[in-house]
């Protein structure tokens, strides 16, 4: 013999997204069982102004007074060779400009950057040291584990300061 038991409770209706998201325009939403419209705004953090952040820092001010552009044109990389070459049309396929504005890439860098500079000593300490070519080895992975570790570290500060709005 079953026991059929009936329940009593109303079953409420799954009430409808009402948020939008996108840009910081207003949006007006008309949310079910409210009078009137709505007006929300998204909470997207403002787009990053590369070359405003170039021109607060000065950073081509204090390029000229370190003389790197000087040391860049005695190696024949001068403004009119970078456009012969295509550089920056090369830097815009590749995605470099776009990643120097992602709001993830300095935490990236830092975490690369954090990698690096673990795996340069841990690879001295695990690889043996019974040929000379291991010793090679470490001396190879060391130096660009340091090397690559310490230019991720700087290349995320650096990309940091330049996200920073004032």
């Amino acid at each position: 013999m079953a026991l059929l038991v009936q329940s009593m409770a109303t079953q409420k209706p799954i009430p409808l997204a009402t948020k939008t998201v996108g840009s910081k325009k207003a949006a007006t939403v008309f949310p079910l069982g409210e009078q009137g419209p709505r007006t929300s705004y998204s909470t997207t953090t403002p787009p990053v102004k590369l070359l405003t952040r170039v021109e607060q820092l000065r950073l081509l001010t204090k390029a000229e007074k370190a003389g790197l552009l000087s040391a860049a044109e005695k190696f024949g990389l001068s403004l009119s060779s970078i456009e012969q070459l295509g550089l920056l049309s090369k830097a815009e396929e590749l995605g470099v400009l776009s990643t120097a504005t992602d709001p993830g890439t300095p935490s990236a860098l830092l975490s690369l950057s954090l990698v690096l500079l673990v795996l340069g000593p841990s690879c001295v300490f695990l690889v043996p040291e019974d040929y000379p070519w291991e010793i090679a080895l470490q001396i190879v992975v060391a130096l660009l584990c340091v090397v690559g570790g310490s230019a991720a570290f700087a290349a995320s500060n650096f990309v940091s300061n330049l996200q920073k709005s004032n």
